[in-house]
């Protein structure tokens, strides 16, 4: 029944995630975790979820914004990541997931207050700000791994096009899971059993792949910008409850 249950959550993850790039996680997290422990959850999830970011960037390679992935984001991400874990080894302040959940839920508001009022899409962010949501991406990761909402934000603002904009998340999203598997295999979270349970996971991953890329496809770009700012606010509001209720 457990199984049953998250198969059901995955799905509707995976559908949401190959739609917009992003939102997997949170998904599963939100809805899964009301079960099983939230290392549980991941461990079954992230070998799946590495599967569907990896087809995402095969079969849709020539999307990437390869550019701004290897020159600006994965380079700032990752000396915040460094900074990050480093800090995480001295201290937890619980209390900085709360104030990241709040400053994200308000950006995702001014975004999606822009798009109601009739703005066109907003231009890309400064070059300093976008360094320092970057590097903080890379040092909420690093503590939590919860940094992907800024990253978000500033590839929503940087790539104008649906389909560069969900290929260049997945790419650097396979990048990031690719280190958190490792990861959980080397702390024994991820095993043979595991591994067993996430196989019975690859018909919604496939369900959900043709499914999102239907979603995808239908969106227009106006659209497309509202569901992305709504599902940050949604992620941001999840983490803001979880941060809470583990406070």
């Amino acid at each position: 029944m457990i199984l049953a249950f998250i198969a059901a959550v995955v799905l509707l993850a995976f559908l949401v995630e190959a739609a917009a790039g992003f939102g997997g996680t949170v998904v599963t997290i939100a809805l899964a975790s009301q079960l099983l422990p939230v290392d549980d959850v991941l461990a079954r999830f992230l070998p799946v979820n590495l599967l569907l970011s990896a087809y995402v960037v095969a079969r849709h390679r020539r999307h990437v914004a390869v550019c701004l992935l290897l020159g600006r984001i994965l380079p700032f991400m990752g000396l915040g990541a460094g900074a990050g874990f480093a800090l995480a080894r001295l201290t937890n302040p619980g209390w900085l997931k709360i104030v990241f959940a709040v400053f994200v839920i308000v950006l995702s508001i001014v975004e999606l207050r822009s798009v109601a009022r009739g703005r066109g899409r907003r231009g890309p962010l400064s070059a300093p700000i976008a360094i320092v949501a970057l590097v903080g991406a890379g040092v909420l990761h690093g503590l939590f791994a919860c940094g992907g909402p800024l990253a978000v934000w500033v590839m929503g603002r940087e790539v104008e096009d649906k389909g560069a904009f969900r290929a260049t998340l997945s790419a650097l999203w396979l990048v990031r899971n690719l280190f958190l598997v490792t990861a959980y295999a080397l702390d024994a979270k991820i095993h043979v059993g595991t591994l067993r349970e996430s196989a019975l996971l690859l018909v919604p991953l496939a369900v959900g792949i043709a499914a999102g890329e239907r979603v995808h496809a239908r969106l227009s770009p106006a659209r497309f910008r509202v569901t992305v700012f709504v599902l940050l606010l949604v992620a941001a509001v999840a983490l803001l409850i979880r941060s809470l209720l583990g406070a």
